[in-house]
């Protein structure tokens, strides 16, 4: 199993995943707040198989998912990082970063914090030229994270998810996107101007 990269900043520690988040994760999937905008809430079966899925994947690339702990506390919150989008789409294949947090943390910038270090790792230490980010159509909260990040709605690449069923609410997907420069463009920015 390939190491994964810890990452810190000022509030967080992006860890790989343990066998004891996988209790704490399985809450959160089945949570039906925190999978309002997916077509369903996770059993622990499908939970676990998500976890063995970023384990392989760290090993088979040099990204994936992170766990999230909170450096105050040591406690296991979600997780962020970069994810390979795969699925038939006009945009793909493509790199997306992504984020779920359990609903106690929500609305505390967290997600932004994570999100933020997931872009460094793979603008800075990938070299990747472009990073996505796709949710529900449904999913206001999420594009608020997407845009305080620096990424840019791409309304004509805006989707049909293919592994949404047909007419389910949340099948219909929103597109934003981030290039290399503008991502060195935001960072040079005052923090008081990044989401003008």
């Amino acid at each position: 199993m390939a190491a994964v990269p810890v990452r810190r900043t000022e509030r967080l520690v992006l860890r790989g995943f343990t066998d004891a988040d996988r209790d704490p994760f399985a809450a959160l999937n089945a949570d039906p707040e925190v999978m309002e905008h997916f077509p369903a809430p996770y059993d622990r079966q499908r939970s676990d198989a998500f976890v063995d899925r970023v384990l392989a994947r760290w090993a088979e690339r040099q990204y994936g998912l992170w766990a999230l702990e909170r450096s105050d506390t040591g406690e296991f919150i979600g997780y962020t990082g970069l994810w390979p989008a795969e699925f038939e789409a006009p945009f793909t294949p493509a790199v997306e970063v992504g984020w779920r947090l359990a609903r106690a943390h929500w609305g505390q910038g967290f997600a932004t914090e994570a999100a933020l270090e997931s872009l460094r790792y793979g603008f800075d230490d990938l070299g990747l030229d472009e990073i996505v980010s796709f949710t529900a159509r449904t999913n206001e909260r999420s594009w608020r994270v997407m845009e305080r990040i620096g990424l840019r709605r791409d309304a004509a690449g805006d989707f049909e998810h293919p592994s949404v069923p047909l007419g389910h609410r949340v099948r219909p997907h929103v597109l934003y996107r981030l290039r290399r420069e503008d991502w060195a463009r935001h960072q040079r920015l005052p923090r008081s101007r990044r989401n003008a």
